[in-house]
């Protein structure tokens, strides 16, 4: 049995009730990473735990991928991918740009997802075949637009500073013949590029619960979203998300350079 819209909303109801009341009230920070820093918070902990709960409930034979807590049955037909707060640096910093984060994956591939912006009223939904959008102003199903070539489209990164040597050359190589780029929009910026609001997001490193929401979204309304090389996103690494074919293969070819 797979789940359905409502129960996607319960979910994201559940983690927004851990992580909205946190917001902007100088929630408690904890650094993951030893030499750096890699922030979570005690909202990020407690919405994972409310969407797990759920999960385990009403899907017990499902396996459960996920940022903050032990995952569990990762080889099952149908497995969860929850990030529950992509985005931590923007919670901790007040900007509205952070996401809930909810996929489902089907014999290994992405098939529905969710991205949940509980402050601004935001959600992105794929029901396996369309991609749709709910916020202030209505619901409707969304697109992904064409922007005829790379000189006339818009890039998303979440920064500069996530490249490195060979990654940050080729990176700066799509930079520099776009029409404008911007910085810092974590999973914001795909879910704009699912709606036709920009044509790129460039980045890299990245885990599989940061796409494994945001690959249907993105492919139901009409994208293209891979690694670098054109393999299939689920695991994550180096990303590359396009509203359309055209573009896609201009920024690819760039990055193979």
């Amino acid at each position: 049995m797979l789940p359905d819209r409502s129960f996607f909303d319960r979910l994201a109801d559940a983690a927004k009730a851990e992580t909205l009341p946190r917001f902007r009230t100088g929630t408690s920070v904890t650094n993951k990473l030893a030499g750096g820093f890699d922030p979570v918070t005690e909202g990020d902990r407690a919405a994972e735990t409310a969407i797990r709960a759920l999960i385990s409930q009403q899907f017990p034979e499902h396996g459960i991928l996920g940022e903050e807590h032990e995952n569990v049955g990762l080889d099952r037909e149908h497995v969860w991918v929850i990030d529950p707060i992509d985005g931590t640096r923007a919670f901790i910093s007040g900007l509205p740009t952070w996401g809930t984060l909810i996929g489902l994956r089907s014999n290994g591939r992405a098939s529905m997802g969710m991205m949940d912006q509980p402050f601004t009223g935001e959600r992105y939904f794929a029901d396996g075949e369309k991609s749709w959008y709910r916020g202030p102003d209505g619901e409707h199903q969304i697109f992904t637009r064409d922007c005829g070539k790379l000189s006339d489209a818009i890039l998303f990164t979440t920064s500069p500073h996530i490249f490195e040597g060979a990654d940050l050359v080729a990176y700066k190589s799509v930079e520099e013949k776009v029409r404008l780029f911007r910085y810092g929009t974590d999973c914001y910026a795909y879910t704009l590029l699912a709606g036709g609001h920009i044509d790129i997001v460039v980045e890299n490193n990245l885990k599989p619960y940061d796409v494994g929401a945001l690959i249907p979204i993105i492919e139901q309304a009409g994208g293209i979203i891979t690694t670098w090389d054109g393999g299939r996103p689920e695991e994550g690494g180096n990303i590359i998300a396009a509203g359309s074919r055209a573009v896609y293969e201009e920024v690819r070819a760039l990055l193979a350079r």
